[in-house]
């Protein structure tokens, strides 16, 4: 699948299995994972994603930017 690349903002590719995301014009190549915390880092607007990546929200908000570091 193709997706922006948060790097270089060129067109990176999704693995279909959703374990990586790889961008040949500016080599990057990092998990999904690691992809959606680097969005989240870099564009406030996606900032609330980083709940979905906690281990057990029961009786936690999603938190901070600052505490995802």
């Amino acid at each position: 699948m193709k997706i922006k690349c948060p790097k270089c903002k060129d067109v990176a590719d999704l693995s279909p299995d959703f374990a990586f995301v790889k961008c040949d014009h500016c080599n990057l190549d990092i998990s999904y994972g690691e992809y959606v915390k680097y969005v989240a880092h870099s564009d406030i607007t996606y900032s609330d994603i980083l709940g979905d990546y906690t281990v057990s929200t029961e009786g936690h908000t999603a938190g901070t930017l600052d505490e995802w570091d």
